[in-house]
């Protein structure tokens, strides 16, 4: 199992109200949730940042011809 952290935080009230209306959630899986999405965030902005600078050992047409 992970480790967790408890901890406390103040958010405006009608922001958590929204979030947990999108959601659907109670306020620890809500605020899971959106930690979730920043840290994804992140990685989807490095991985766009590679778009381009990969190069690739086999062609399109040989990956097709795998199947």
């Amino acid at each position: 199992m992970l480790a967790t952290r408890k901890i406390t935080l103040e958010v405006p009230a009608v922001l958590l109200e929204k979030a947990q209306k999108a959601s659907g959630a109670g306020i620890t899986q809500t605020i899971r949730t959106g930690l979730e999405l920043v840290a994804a965030s992140r990685a989807y902005d490095q991985l766009l940042g590679m778009q381009g600078k990969v190069k690739f050992s086999r062609t399109l047409g040989e990956l097709k011809s795998d199947r």
